[in-house]
């Protein structure tokens, strides 16, 4: 099969002709129609997150066709779990000390097929084609957990709006929720659901606050535009160094804190909720050789929305 193989971090994929995966016991082989390109994607490959297993297939918000029994699924970052440490056995798989994560740890969708243990796959919903599918499996996961721990806020700052965002976005509205977005798009915050989008400091004060934009700094501006007891969430799985700040900023019972990983419970619980609210994601689609073209529009901040490779 083709594959975009990350052979050391800081190089670009190379597309290479390797043998197709063999699935064992409890796992599914799974044709790959698409494999939407996240910025953890971008995180390992340029070397931000250590020790991937190398050489290495990214990616890891896959749907596809399970091989033996023809049904559709969804692939998502985490991969395997122990089932047996204390975060697996009090509801905090997403914490295992032992996790295992597509396309880092295992190989992921930048392929024609990859191999997953059939516990951590998602049905697709019927209602969705692949590719609107496939954002779901990261950028909308992670963003709905971290939309979770804002709690009943009714302003909600968005700091960064891409991939994530602009799903969450159009969660946030459904919820009657208001969405202010600071963002260098501020137009595609807008058609999303945004009720203001700008690149400073929003017009109202904030009950919460999600940062997208793996950017430390932009915490401490969050803090600045939280009312007392709000909640500032740390979507990223990783960010730059957060600089120093006063007391005053947290002062208030402001709350930060960061979102690691999903468990299945997020997952059952998305997939659930855009069966009756239609996720309109927002693509470009690039062939699956064109992977490291999709990384350098997503680094360079050019992307809209979300990129989609197809197999």
């Amino acid at each position: 099969m083709r594959a975009m193989v990350l052979h050391r971090q800081k190089e670009p994929l190379v597309l290479e002709e390797i043998d197709e995966p063999r699935a064992g016991d409890g796992q599914r082989l799974i044709r790959v129609d698409c494999c939407a390109v996240c910025r953890t994607d971008l995180h390992v490959v340029d070397g931000e997150l250590p020790k991937p297993r190398l050489p290495v297939i990214p990616g890891h918000q896959i749907v596809g066709v399970d091989v033996k029994s023809g049904a559709r699924m969804g692939v998502p970052w985490l991969g395997w779990t122990c089932g047996v440490c204390p975060y697996c056995t009090s509801g905090r798989e997403n914490l295992c000390d032992r996790a295992r994560f597509t396309g880092y740890t295992l190989d992921g969708g930048y392929a024609e097929h990859v191999v997953a243990d059939e516990r951590y796959c998602f049905a697709i919903p019927d209602e969705y084609t692949s590719e609107e599918a496939a954002p779901l499996l990261c950028a909308g996961l992670i963003g709905y957990r971290a939309y979770q721990m804002c709690g009943e806020a009714k302003r909600i700052g968005f700091y960064g709006f891409g991939s994530s965002a602009h799903i969450l976005a159009q969660i946030a509205r459904a919820d009657g929720r208001e969405v202010y977005a600071i963002t260098t798009q501020p137009e595609f915050a807008l058609r999303m659901g945004a009720v203001w989008a700008g690149g400073e400091a929003p017009p109202e004060e904030l009950d919460a606050a999600i940062i997208f934009a793996p950017v430390g700094p932009m915490v401490v501006s969050a803090l600045a535009h939280v009312a007392k007891g709000g909640t500032v969430v740390c979507a990223g799985i990783h960010m730059s160094d957060i600089p120093s700040f006063p007391y005053s900023l947290l002062w208030g019972e402001r709350v930060i804190r960061s979102v690691a990983n999903l468990t299945r419970d997020d997952g059952v619980r998305l997939f659930e909720r855009v069966k009756t609210l239609r996720i309109q994601t927002q693509r470009t689609v690039y062939p699956l050789d064109q992977a490291n073209v999709a990384l350098a529009a997503l680094r360079s901040g050019d992307l809209i929305g979300t990129a989609i490779l197809k197999s």
